[in-house]
């Protein structure tokens, strides 16, 4: 890994006056989460950390930080149960460190509710940058707060809330099926390329993952459509994307 001093002028951009980001470091290397600590307070963020996932829920409940940097492997409670059980209380940004980079286990991660899954040997530099997206696309979401809610025949996209209802119903989508649906939903009727889709919902690192995308559609699918086989509100359009379509709108 390279040193703290790669991630300099690679910090987050804030308005005079404001608190910075807080980052919440959940790892049992000490020596990998001093260098994380060094390296984002010196990007501007306020740092907490934990050596495993038990002493990192309690500093999630106390400290309330705007992202989570999450290790797997760790004693006590491992980062798969941690980030369940943060799942459970929270919709705070994940980032999931580790050295397993098999397309099952970076798609575990996101179907758990990771918001990004670095690999490890990873630069401070590379990791800065995806904190940095994760936090603007957490931002953008908060932005479109002010949206009215849409609603596509019994199926309603409440921005302001971030929930999902179907004939009435809660919908449990992970952060990232829903980032799909709400984008979606903000070009409602227009096609949405996989590309834009890739980027609002994984981020710009992800453009050469075109899989992940026809994956996620098929979850989504699963959990708000009658009929998944023959979809009435997320429309194919081949060659193209996506779209939530107009002709069903009530």
């Amino acid at each position: 890994m390279s040193s703290e001093a790669e991630a300099r002028n690679a910090g987050v951009a804030r308005p005079s006056g404001t608190p910075p980001p807080g980052i919440l470091v959940i790892d049992d290397d000490e020596n990998l989460t001093r260098l994380l600590r060094e390296s984002l307070e010196e990007a501007g963020y306020d740092v907490l950390s934990a050596g495993n996932g038990v002493d990192g829920m309690r500093e999630l409940y106390a400290g309330r930080p705007d992202l989570v940097v999450l290790d797997v492997m760790m004693p006590r409670l491992d980062g798969w149960a941690t980030l369940s059980r943060i799942r459970e209380m929270s919709d705070v940004p994940v980032v999931m460190l580790s050295a397993r980079d098999a397309e099952s286990d970076r798609l575990r991660g996101f179907e758990l509710g990771v918001d990004d899954y670095v690999t490890k040997p990873f630069s401070l530099r590379e990791l800065n940058a995806r904190i940095r997206a994760v936090l603007t696309r957490a931002a953008q979401g908060a932005a479109s707060a002010g949206t009215p809610p849409l609603t596509v025949a019994d199926l309603v996209i409440d921005f302001a809330s971030r929930r999902v209802l179907k004939g009435g119903e809660p919908v449990q989508l992970t952060p990232t099926e829903y980032r799909l649906l709400a984008t979606l939903g903000e070009s409602f009727g227009r096609t949405v390329s996989h590309e834009q889709l890739l980027e609002a919902a994984w981020g710009p690192e992800y453009l050469d993952e075109p899989g992940y995308v026809k994956r996620y559609i098929w979850y989504l699918r699963q959990k708000i459509e009658d009929n998944p086989s023959q979809p009435r509100y997320v429309e194919t359009v081949r060659g193209f994307g996506y779209r939530l379509r107009k002709d069903t709108a009530s």
